[in-house]
C-alpha cells in the first residue's frame, strides 16, 4: 500500500484541477437546456476513466442521458465490486445566492466551492483516482472492478433499473460500493445502514378560467391560492403525518437503531443554530435524527401562484400549484404512498376549486443493509485505519434509488462509501467540499479494496 498511497499525494494538485474540469461542466440532468452538457460530462469521466489504467469502459445510452461503465477482470479469485457514482448536478438556482459562479470551483476559506462538488463529483472521482493510483505504482488493484456512473440521479434515476436489467450480465459483482451518499459529520467518520425512499407527486389548484380582479371578484368565486394553503395544512396534524393509511406498513425502530442513536454525539442545539432554525419540530415521540433517517415524512417542496413580481398586482389567481416529496422507511410502498397522498387531497378539497394532478409522479422504496456485512465490517475498518477512531452507524435522510435496484436484479447489498459531509449544502447555493475529505478518500476507497479482498479470501 506505501507505493499507492504515495503516488496518490504525489499528484494531489493534479486531482483538484481535474476536479475543476469535472466541477465545470454544468451537468443539470433535470433542465433540457443542459442536455449536451450532460453528454459532455459523461465523455469526460470515460475518458478520465480511461486514463486511468487497463480499464475498458464504454458509454451506455439511455432514453435521456448516457452513463458510462468500466470494466477490469485482473485479480482472478477476488471478489468482484461495482462502484457507483453519479455525475449529474442540481440546477444552481438561485444564483444570486451564490457567492462564487457555481460552475468554477472556488476556493476560499479552506473550502472548495461548486455546484455539484459534494453530490457527487469529487466523491465519484475518488475511486477513479484510486485505481489509477494502483496502476501508476506498477500494481494491480486487489479486487476485479467494474464502475456504473449515470447522469440522472438528480431526476430520480428513471431509466436506470432498465439499464442495469439490460446489462446485468456486465455488472454482475459480488458487492456494490456507492461513492454517493455522505457522512453524518466533518468529524466523526460514520457508516450509513439505511436510506429513506421517496414518493412525488404534483398538483395544481384551478378556479376561475382566467386571472381575475381582487377587488372586483374576490369573495365571490373561491381563491385557488387559498385553497392550496388549506390543502398543504390538512397533511399534517402536530407534527404527524394525517393521510388515512400512511402508517399502516411502518414498523418501530429497530432496538439496534434506537441503541445506535443514543450513542451519537449529537448536539441538537449546534444543529439548530446550523441550519438556522428557532427550535425542532416533527413528528411527537421521536428525536431529531430518528425523524430524520428513520421515520417517514411529507415535506411541501414548493407552493405557488398568482403574482411573483416585483410591488404589487391586485390578481385573484387562475390557479395555484404544489409540489410534494415523501420520504418512506422499510415496506412503505411508493405507489400506495401516492395513492393515499392523492385520496386525501381529493377528500378534502375545498369547494370551488378543481385538482388535477400532474404527470410524471415517481418514488423509490427504503433501503437498509445490516451493519454486520462483510463489506459493512470492512468499510467500517477501513475507516478506523484512515480516521484512527471506530465509525459510528447512521442513517441518511434522503434517497439513493440505486440501492433497491442492486439489490433486485443483481442480487447484492450497497455499502455507501461517500466522503461528502450532511453539512456542504447539498442542492443549495454556496454548495462546498472538505479538501481534507478528499485526501482522505483517496486513501480509503484505496484501502477498502484490500480489506474486501481480505474479507472475501
Amino acid at each position: 500500500m506505501d507505493a499507492v498511497l504515495q503516488t496518490l499525494a504525489d499528484n494531489d494538485s493534479r486531482y483538484f484541477r481535474e476536479l475543476a474540469e469535472l466541477v465545470g461542466i454544468p451537468s443539470v440532468s433535470t433542465d433540457p437546456a443542459h442536455k449536451g452538457d450532460v453528454r459532455r460530462a459523461a465523455e469526460w469521466v470515460a475518458a478520465r476513466l480511461r486514463r486511468a489504467g487497463d480499464i475498458e469502459v464504454e458509454v451506455w445510452e439511455t432514453p435521456r442521458h448516457p452513463a458510462v461503465f468500466g470494466r477490469w477482470n485482473g485479480a482472478p479469485g477476488a471478489p468482484t465490486v461495482l462502484v457507483y457514482g453519479h455525475f449529474d448536478v442540481q440546477p444552481a438556482d438561485p444564483i444570486e445566492a451564490w457567492d462564487s459562479p457555481p460552475f468554477v470551483l472556488t476556493e476560499r476559506n479552506g473550502r472548495i466551492y461548486g455546484r455539484g462538488v459534494s453530490d457527487d463529483k469529487a466523491s465519484m472521482l475518488l475511486p477513479i483516482l484510486a485505481a489509477e493510483a494502483f496502476f501508476a505504482a506498477g500494481q494491480r488493484p486487489p479486487v476485479n472492478l467494474r464502475f456504473l456512473f449515470e447522469s440522472e440521479e438528480e431526476i430520480g434515476s428513471p431509466d436506470l433499473p432498465a439499464l442495469v436489467r439490460a446489462r446485468r450480465d456486465a455488472l454482475a459483482c459480488d458487492v456494490a460500493l456507492s461513492a454517493d451518499g455522505g457522512m453524518w459529520r466533518a468529524d466523526v467518520p460514520s457508516i450509513t445502514v439505511s436510506a429513506r425512499g421517496l414518493a412525488s407527486l404534483a398538483f395544481t389548484v384551478r378556479g376561475p378560467k382566467k386571472d381575475l380582479h381582487s377587488g372586483r371578484h374576490g369573495g365571490g368565486v373561491a381563491n385557488p391560492l387559498h385553497a392550496a394553503a388549506a390543502l398543504v395544512a390538512s397533511l399534517h396534524d402536530g407534527g404527524r403525518v394525517a393521510v388515512d393509511g400512511f402508517y399502516d406498513d411502518v414498523e418501530p425502530i429497530e432496538p439496534a437503531l434506537r441503541q445506535a442513536l443514543e450513542r451519537l454525539p449529537f448536539d441538537e442545539a449546534r444543529y439548530l443554530a446550523e441550519v438556522g432554525a428557532p427550535g425542532a419540530f416533527g413528528e411527537p415521540g421521536y428525536g431529531t435524527l430518528a425523524r430524520q433517517w428513520y421515520r417517514p415524512t411529507i415535506e411541501v417542496n414548493g407552493l405557488y401562484g398568482g403574482y411573483q413580481g416585483p410591488g404589487g398586482k391586485t390578481v385573484l389567481p387562475s390557479d395555484a400549484h404544489v409540489k410534494i416529496t415523501c420520504r418512506l422507511v422499510p415496506h412503505q410502498r411508493p405507489d400506495e404512498v401516492i395513492a393515499n397522498v392523492r385520496g386525501h387531497l381529493e377528500r378534502h378539497c375545498p369547494p370551488g376549486v378543481s385538482l388535477v394532478f400532474d404527470e410524471g409522479s415517481h418514488g423509490s422504496a427504503a433501503y437498509r443493509v445490516s451493519s454486520g456485512s462483510p463489506a459493512v465490517r470492512a468499510a467500517a475498518e477501513t475507516l478506523r485505519q484512515v480516521f484512527g477512531t471506530p465509525a459510528v452507524v447512521v442513517g441518511m435522510g434522503g434517497t439513493v434509488p440505486v440501492t433497491l435496484t442492486f439489490r433486485e436484479t443483481l442480487g447484492v447489498d450497497t455499502v455507501f462509501f461517500s466522503f461528502s459531509v450532511a453539512d456542504e449544502d447539498i442542492h443549495a447555493p454556496n454548495e462546498f467540499y472538505r479538501p481534507e475529505r478528499f485526501r482522505l478518500g483517496l486513501q480509503a476507497w484505496a484501502r477498502l479494496w484490500r480489506n474486501l479482498a481480505a474479507a472475501w479470501g
